[in-house]
């Protein structure tokens, strides 16, 4: 059994609009991330993760999913949102956790992630880094190169063996570790979490030209 947890807390602050709420091809963009869980054959149950001022707008939009069970409060961290949903969720085998300003995610992306999270215990989509990197000091100035090769942009979802990820976030919590992301929790307890590389396009969305992008991938993908 996969349960999914969908974190929607965030306030949108860099982004300077709802950009859970904003139109994606005729639908809200949170829409689009919980009708992929939806179609996704290794999902059992959603649980939405939502910021408490927008609690009743994603009650009303929940209604057309057979697979959310519930909408619970976040908190204000990221990693206490996932608290919040690792405490919703049924007793399952499985736990994914996944952005829901990633809209793009498709169900084949979800299962390919799950099955390898079936294999080794936690799996992550993750796309490998294309651009040339370097490090920098503390003025900007280019001190040095890093090897691009076995270097990935994480993305979600991230999935997990139940108890990995439980004890992960009760690791974290006891140490008062700050995470931004699941893979940092299991890592900080011992854990390994192998990369899952993507297939599709799966941006974040971040600020209002993510939004147009998205819109552009999802219109070829119509067309395709």
């Amino acid at each position: 059994m996969l349960s999914a947890i969908i974190v929607a807390a965030g306030s949108s602050t860099r982004a300077g609009f709802d950009k859970l709420f904003a139109p994606l091809g005729g639908r809200p963009v949170i829409e689009h991330s919980i009708n992929a869980f939806e179609r996704a054959q290794c999902v059992d149950e959603v649980i939405v993760v939502g910021r408490e001022a927008a609690l009743d707008s994603f009650s009303s939009l929940i209604t057309q999913f057979r697979k959310v069970r519930a909408v619970v409060p976040g908190g204000d961290r990221r990693q206490d949102s996932v608290r919040a949903g690792l405490d919703a969720v049924s007793n399952t085998d499985f736990i994914a956790v996944h952005d829901a300003a990633r809209p793009l995610i498709t169900a084949k992306e979800i299962e390919r992630v799950f099955a390898a999270a079936v294999e080794h215990g936690a799996a992550a989509l993750a796309a490998p880094v294309g651009e040339t990197l370097k490090l920098a000091d503390r003025n900007r100035f280019v001190i040095g190169s890093i090897d691009r090769e076995n270097v990935f942009a994480m993305q979600t979802p991230q999935i997990f063996a139940r108890d990995l990820i439980v004890e992960a976030y009760d690791r974290i919590a006891r140490d008062s570790v700050a995470i931004t992301d699941e893979i940092s929790a299991v890592q900080h307890a011992g854990g390994h979490t192998i990369i899952v590389r993507a297939e599709d396009h799966n941006p974040k969305i971040t600020f209002p030209n993510d939004l147009a992008i998205a819109e552009l991938i999802l219109r070829m993908r119509e067309e395709s």
